[in-house]
């Protein structure tokens, strides 16, 4: 169960720090209405454990980044929107982040910042300078190199979350995926997730894309 309080508190911090000036508006409301985002019906992956989790391995990864309070930002604001049958929630979340860190008194060079992380997630592909955007979309995969009880929840969430498609179109969505990121030259781009995660994360993805194969029709 999440700490609502010790999020309330984290969110206070990153948006205090990511104002230049101390007299912005109280960051209570917009908490509130993030926190009700994240806890809306339809998530079962996209929680308060997993921003909770995005946030702690953003602390883990602190020390990569250039402006570690706009990455905890765009935490909050990268799955704020989320509809699994829509496509666009990262650039709808994107565009909530632009309006609400406006109007909370964050300087408009970092909003502009945190809209451009989020919309990163939709590809977690960071350039090689892009240390902010290396943070973020490492700690957004870093469940990926979970243990395999908790790689099981995560799968098991995943697919709740996707109970109105049927189960051959699953098993083939997501093994697309999961092929695409085994493609990927690199999982992890900071130097601490490519030496802690990378190997257990490959691990994960060919054991679940073996499990999906198994589970197909000749295998039923």
């Amino acid at each position: 169960m999440a700490d609502l309080d010790a999020l309330r508190a984290r969110w206070t911090r990153a948006l205090e720090g990511a104002r230049t000036s101390t007299d912005g508006p109280d960051p209570s409301p917009y908490a509130e209405n993030l926190l009700a985002r994240w806890q809306e019906p339809q998530r079962h992956y996209h929680t308060l454990t997993h921003l909770t989790s995005v946030l702690d391995h953003i602390d883990v990864l602190e020390k990569h980044a250039d402006d570690p309070d706009v990455v905890r930002l765009a935490a909050w604001f990268h799955d704020a929107v989320y509809l699994p049958d829509r496509s666009e929630n990262e650039e709808r979340s994107a565009r909530l982040a632009e309006r609400a860190l406006t109007e909370a008194g964050v300087p408009e060079d970092r909003v502009v910042e945190v809209a451009r992380l989020v919309r990163l997630t939709v590809t977690h592909d960071p350039a090689d300078d892009d240390r902010d955007g290396q943070v973020l979309c490492d700690a957004d995969l870093a469940i990926l190199a979970a243990p395999p009880s908790a790689y099981a929840s995560y799968t098991a969430a995943v697919r709740e979350e996707y109970h109105f498609v049927p189960n051959d179109a699953f098993r083939d969505g997501r093994s697309a995926i999961l092929r695409q990121l085994l493609d990927l030259p690199r999982l992890f781009r900071t130097p601490y997730g490519a030496a802690e995660w990378e190997a257990t994360a490959r691990y994960n993805l060919a054991a679940e894309l073996e499990l999906l194969a198994s589970a197909g029709p000749s295998g039923e």
